[in-house]
């Protein structure tokens, strides 16, 4: 499955700053199986929240990655990026220094277990700062359970991003049927991993891609996992399909 130039825009690779990798072996055991799966880009997405590692240390273990990366010869090219919340307070007014995607891409989060009625409004309020979200998992979030909200979202300017694994029931069947309904509807403008350990990874992505070309076609797969991700990071258009 190699060779197929992907890109994950979301997953916490970074050791030891967030919930995610605990140390410097299990990144490197997570970069060499998205490696093993086709992936040749990243951008490491730590939680920016006040109870995890500050922007000045997750920087710093980036930057230790990278050079444990080429020191190890995995050929994995990392780029800056962080999983900010929605219902952070500070999350519009610190637009202007927010780690992003290609300049003007944020990736942000919504609650999983409680409304967002303001979502259009924080939509809004991002755009005209210049500020496209992008928004993670969508379909893990009560949120967008209600009837054209992730419509809505799309159209107030948003994107979204399809986490793999529901496609293949590893966040249960509700996100699953979610999932696969937004895939039918061409909703999602990206698919990421949003991996926190290397345990397993490389067999549930596996599965997971291999699942996404058969239901959808390999010109969803490329869009969303190759085209369109590697578009955001250079700060290009993308497509919608």
């Amino acid at each position: 499955m190699s060779g197929k130039g992907y890109t994950d825009l979301h997953l916490h690779l970074i050791p030891a700053v967030d919930d995610g990798c605990r140390s410097l072996d299990e990144s490197l055991a997570m970069a060499k199986a998205l490696v093993s799966l086709g992936f040749v880009r990243a951008a490491p997405s730590p939680h920016h929240r006040p109870e995890y590692a500050t922007v000045e240390v997750a920087r710093q273990r980036l930057d230790e990655l990278k050079a444990a990366l080429t020191s190890h010869a995995v050929p994995l090219e990392l780029f800056v990026n962080a999983e900010h919340f929605f219902l952070d307070d500070t999350l519009i007014t610190g637009l202007p220094t927010a780690r992003k995607l290609g300049g003007n891409t944020m990736l942000v989060e919504a609650p999983y277990t409680s409304a967002l009625p303001m979502l259009t409004e924080i939509i809004f309020r991002m755009k005209v700062k210049g500020v496209t979200p992008l928004i993670a998992h969508p379909e893990r979030c009560l949120e967008f359970e209600k009837k054209g909200s992730a419509e809505a979202a799309v159209n107030a300017g948003a994107l979204l991003q399809l986490d793999l694994g529901a496609i293949v029931g590893r966040y249960g069947r509700a996100a699953q049927k979610l999932a696969r309904r937004f895939l039918d509807d061409g909703l999602y403008a990206v698919a990421a991993t949003d991996l926190h350990s290397p345990v397993g990874a490389e067999d549930w992505v596996g599965a997971a891609i291999e699942a996404l070309g058969k239901g959808w076609g390999p010109k969803v797969l490329q869009t969303l996992l190759a085209d369109n991700p590697g578009a955001l990071l250079r700060g290009e258009p993308i497509v919608l399909i």
